[in-house]
């Protein structure tokens, strides 16, 4: 069972009115004690995607699975514990 997953996740901002997609549809897993890099061009979504995974945003579409709970939904006072 993966400690951390991302599900089809989806991320865009709007800049001057227009819809800027940063992820689109980013799938990944971790297993415990797995080592992971993620590399990328400048803003290709690299932070993002890290923000999202930790809890700090949220997706606009799909799910973070952190140890086999669903996170994508829970309160700011929920995600604190996570987070720390």
């Amino acid at each position: 069972m993966p400690i951390l997953e991302a599900r089809n996740v989806s991320k865009s901002y709007s800049i001057d009115g227009r819809p800027i997609t940063v992820l689109d549809d980013v799938s990944l897993a971790v297993a415990a004690g797995e080592f992971l890099v993620v590399r990328g061009a400048s803003g290709s979504g690299k932070s993002t995607l890290l923000t999202i995974l930790s809890g700090l945003d949220r997706p606009d579409l799909g799910r973070i699975v952190m140890e086999g709970k669903d996170i994508t939904e829970l309160s700011e006072d929920d995600l604190a514990p996570l987070r720390n």
